[in-house]
């Protein structure tokens, strides 16, 4: 899952994109988006990072990302879906909210959180689809 890659205007090992999920059980939805820029060649990288299990490592991941060079965040997140809003709150990067299907409400909890956000704490929104970003 550790995945990265580099072209020749960005500094080896340098990402741009963080692809970021509360928990390893999202990765098959997050997969796509990491295969996708690999087959793009978008430097990125991709990290568990969990707004209820790990908030502080949330904390951290998001308010360093912008000084380590990234450009923008991808946030999966099911269920109560608080990672991409949380993100969001750290960062003044644009971050990608994708709701990752739950067997309660198949998806509609967490896309429902991520597009309801506060006024001034911008989450752009995916589709609830099995590919993820």
């Amino acid at each position: 899952m550790a995945s990265k890659s580099s072209t020749s205007d960005t500094p080896p090992g340098r990402p741009l994109v963080g692809v970021i999920m509360g928990s390893r059980s999202d990765w098959g939805t997050m997969k796509h988006a990491a295969d996708t820029l690999e087959a793009l060649g978008i430097p990125h990288e991709v990290q568990v990072v969990s707004a209820h299990r790990t908030p502080d490592l949330l904390y951290e991941y998001a308010g360093s990302a912008e000084e380590r060079g990234l450009q923008v965040i991808i946030a999966g997140a099911g269920g109560a879906a608080h990672l991409p809003g949380m993100v969001a709150s750290k960062t003044v990067l644009p971050v990608l909210g994708v709701p990752v299907q739950s067997r309660a409400l198949n998806g509609l909890d967490s896309l429902l959180s991520i597009v309801q956000m506060q006024g001034g704490v911008p989450v752009g929104t995916r589709a609830i689809v099995e590919e993820g970003a």
